[in-house]
């Protein structure tokens, strides 16, 4: 049974393994393009959705008691950044969600073949349990599910202390289910994905929002520095590399720990079945006292 070693041994690999310039070019790749996306997107809306929002934030009666707050606090200028600062918490998630959609789609699945290719696992059969169409309806699925929970939660990301506990929890629990899904969708059966998820789901849980406190670390900084609304082009972009190497550190940590897992169960299976062949062969045979 794999537990908090193999954890730990995966773990070491991944973070090894994320040294390694293939990898950095491949946590590079989705950080330019998805980059390059939300930074057109940004640039075209920035202006008309200030404005929208400020006139939300003033008018709206769940908003609006926000910025009388902040000037009855002495923040005069308040009217002037609160739109801006909004606007940024906002995006945040959608650009951290689109990211690691992108990556589970495009970088996962080579992630994965690249660790298969090592030696301990270059006998694994293949059994693809899990098509590009079962994979996009669980990505999307699980994305529109995280992005239910940023927006029911969003309003409490203000206090102090739960900024630093809400985007680990809500990236790991996505990282988990992503991470998982495409890991084991080509090399495991469906039923050998379900029972792995399900017998680990514990450790699973904890690598994923393990690298979710990695994750929150440019989430705290962005989300909480007045230098950060100040440089958020700036910003933005450095702390998206940072989200698109820890996600692939992620795969690389998921893919050690499931691969392993997936040779120990067969491999489970296997014992089992000899044992039974075996007990049936000694029945058969004739017994001469």
């Amino acid at each position: 049974m794999i537990g908090l070693q193999q954890v730990v041994k995966s773990f070491g690999l991944a973070l090894v393994g994320t040294m390694h310039p293939r990898m950095l070019w491949l946590s590079l790749r989705p950080f330019l393009i998805v980059s390059i996306l939300w930074g057109c997107l940004i640039w075209l809306t920035w202006t008309p959705a200030l404005e929208m929002l400020s006139i939300f934030l003033t008018n709206s009666i769940f908003t609006s008691w926000i910025q009388d707050g902040l000037i009855w606090a002495g923040f005069e200028n308040a009217r002037a950044w609160i739109a801006p600062l909004f606007f940024v918490m906002l995006i945040i998630p959608l650009i951290t969600i689109s990211l690691l959609v992108f990556i589970a789609f495009t970088t996962v699945p080579a992630i994965v073949n690249i660790v298969a290719r090592q030696a301990g696992y270059q006998g694994l059969e293949i059994k693809r349990g899990g098509g590009f169409w079962g994979s996009l309806v669980y990505t999307l699925w699980s994305a529109l599910l995280c992005l239910v929970l940023v927006i029911l939660t969003l309003p409490v990301w203000w206090l102090p202390p739960l900024v630093a506990v809400l985007p680990p929890l809500l990236w790991g629990w996505l990282t988990m289910r992503l991470m998982s899904y495409d890991v084991l969708a080509k090399h495991a059966s469906s039923q050998e994905r379900d029972l792995l998820l399900e017998k680990y789901r514990w450790p699973l849980l904890c690598m994923g929002i393990a690298s979710g406190m990695l994750g929150a670390v440019p989430t705290f900084f962005w989300a909480t520095s007045a230098l950060a609304l100040v440089l958020f082009p700036i910003v933005s972009f450095v702390a998206l590399w940072i989200y698109s190497l820890i996600f692939v550190f992620a795969a690389l940590w998921f893919s050690h720990f499931l691969l392993d897992a997936l040779k120990t169960l067969r491999q489970q299976e296997l014992d089992k079945a000899l044992t039974v062949e075996t007990r049936v062969i000694d029945l058969e045979l004739p017994y001469h006292g």
